[in-house]
């Protein structure tokens, strides 16, 4: 005789057999680490403030105060980080900067990661000659020194903002081709894809559905990691005068103006610690979501 199971026991029991799924408990351990947290809420605040300060900001990034050269930081003229040696304000001009520094590190990252996707889950899953083709051609782009293929654009178009961020990531694409590549090789192994091609799936259907979502971790961890880069490969770019152009500027145009004015310590200080502070909080993000993800210790 079978004793009836009360409905609160029954849903405890059910909910003990089926678990946590994978996705709750990486959701878990990122909630839980502390320094992850903490870059994700300063990164935001960051952002927020880079994109709506200038609105309520009584300067504008590209006025010049003629009479109140290298100020420095002051709360009763309203010049808090000071003023360069052109009269302009410091706070005014490194929000415009942050501005410029987050853009190019979303926009170059997601070019990067449409790309590098695209081409390295098309490669590990097609294998053979066409895998051989394909990587070769991202071994021989290896080749070509990043600097020589920026400058290629910046003569070829310009130096257009937008460019900059495209060309930049479409020199970090590669990388990420690579780790797909590798990830979709051990994917196309397992039972659930050659379940679907007993289906009768088509190829690029077994991709979208069953290859790309079980991608989304190990590139979310390298998306987060690649930002740094890409901010710090257009900084790069300015510090060598082959970013944006004045008037407009960015945390490394600033970082390199203020090296050469030692005088002016504030000049370097402020756009440097801004920089820092940036790189660290997506840095925090990165290892967080990388512990989250880690299989090894689940």
């Amino acid at each position: 005789m079978m004793m009836a199971v009360p409905g609160g026991t029954a849903d405890l029991l059910s909910k003990a057999v089926k678990g946590r799924s994978l996705w709750d408990d990486s959701r878990r351990r990122l909630l839980a680490n502390k320094a992850a947290i903490a870059g994700a809420i300063v990164l935001t605040l960051m952002a927020v403030i880079a994109f709506i300060g200038p609105v309520f900001w009584p300067h504008a990034y590209d006025h010049q105060y003629q009479n109140q050269l290298s100020i420095a930081p002051t709360l009763e003229s309203m010049h808090w980080l000071g003023t360069d040696i052109y009269g302009r304000d410091m706070v005014a001009r490194i929000l415009v900067g942050l501005q410029i520094s987050l853009a190019v590190g979303f926009i170059a990252t997601f070019v990067s990661l449409v790309i590098g996707v695209t081409w390295g889950a098309i490669a590990g899953f097609a294998g053979g000659r066409v895998d051989q083709y394909m990587m070769r051609f991202v071994d021989v782009l290896y080749a070509v020194p990043f600097i020589f293929f920026v400058i290629l654009v910046t003569v070829v178009f310009g130096r257009q903002l937008f460019l900059i961020f495209l060309a930049i990531g479409a020199v970090e694409w590669m990388t990420m081709a690579r780790i797909v590549r590798g990830q979709t090789l051990a994917l196309k192994q397992k039972e659930f894809v050659e379940a679907a091609r007993a289906a009768g799936v088509k190829p690029f259907g077994i991709i979208l559905r069953h290859i790309l979502p079980n991608l989304i971790g190990p590139v979310a961890v390298y998306v987060t990691l690649t930002m740094p880069i890409v901010i710090l490969q257009e900084s790069f770019l300015s510090f060598i005068g082959l970013g944006v152009n004045e008037p407009l500027t960015s945390l490394g145009q600033l970082i390199s103006a203020g090296q050469k004015e030692f005088a002016y310590p504030w000049l370097l200080f402020a756009p440097a610690t801004v920089m820092v502070v940036t790189l660290f909080s997506l840095n925090f993000i990165g290892d967080g979501l990388r512990d989250a993800f880690d299989p090894k210790d689940r």
